[in-house]
């Protein structure tokens, strides 16, 4: 098949489950800006087929609104992105499927203020290509000395998250650590649509990266592994705890399992 040439790419990392779904989200939001956008993964990077580039879908992100559907809960109500994307994300309330089992937050995390300091923090970006390894300490846009922790999609904030495996505890000393905002904004909305597949092990999913152009209502279906002929490399990780009380987690990094 002849593959088109990408309006847009950016560098990724398959064996970050974060970056893979933010590659999801970043495909979700062209479609909806350029109907028939597709995407592909090719060595090391994630290709979108468009009419437009990255430099129009991140400003029309940044001008668009978040706005928090459930006006009585802070920490996991829907949220409304408005023009011109006009999409709820809501997937940590479907119980039924990976929704709560992939929810990261929890506690005093409120969803809404997280999503528009993660939005705030990716405006005016030095390389749009290296996007998701661009890192900043996140500060809350309405209040500026504020830092907001991020979901902990990304994994190289995950694998890093335990005080066990680090040796000390950074919340303790009051440190401040850069979060990978793209990442974490572009993997929320990813996962309205593309969603991990569950394994028998208990908070261990699969996804699989594709490598031949799709729209995104197919792209969902090949990420869980429904779609036939498709070429795709397997992944495996784990929505482990990154806290004693065992409500707080963190995406993995991925191991490749099958092709």
């Amino acid at each position: 098949m002849t593959v088109p040439e990408p309006a847009i790419t950016v560098d990724v990392d398959p064996t970050n489950p974060g970056q893979f779904f933010a590659c999801c989200g970043l495909l979700e939001l062209a479609d909806r800006l350029w109907p028939g956008a597709e995407g592909w993964f090719d060595r090391g990077m994630f290709c979108i087929a468009s009419q437009g580039h990255m430099e129009e879908l991140l400003t029309s992100l940044g001008a668009s609104d978040l706005v928090q559907l459930d006006p009585n809960d802070d920490m996991a109500s829907p949220i409304h992105l408005s023009t011109p994307f006009l999409l709820t994300l809501d997937w940590w309330t479907d119980k039924l499927g990976a929704g709560t089992q992939t929810k990261v937050w929890a506690g005093s995390m409120r969803n809404v203020r997280i999503a528009r300091a993660m939005q705030h923090a990716i405006h005016n970006l030095p390389d749009s290509k290296r996007l998701f390894d661009y890192a900043a300490v996140v500060y809350a846009p309405d209040r500026p000395k504020k830092k907001v922790e991020p979901y902990y999609f990304d994994s190289r904030r995950g694998c890093n998250a335990r005080s066990i495996d680090i040796g000390f505890a950074p919340d303790a000393l009051k440190m401040k650590s850069a979060a990978f905002p793209a990442v974490e904004l572009l993997c929320l909305i990813g996962l309205q649509r593309c969603r991990p597949f569950p394994t028998k092990q208990r908070r261990v999913f699969e996804y699989r990266v594709w490598q031949q152009p799709l729209p995104v209502n197919l792209a969902s279906v090949a990420v869980v592994g429904a779609l036939p002929g498709i070429l795709c490399d397997v992944y495996q990780f784990e929505c482990a705890f990154r806290t004693d009380q065992r409500k707080h987690k963190a995406f993995l990094p991925a191991t490749l399992i099958g092709a």
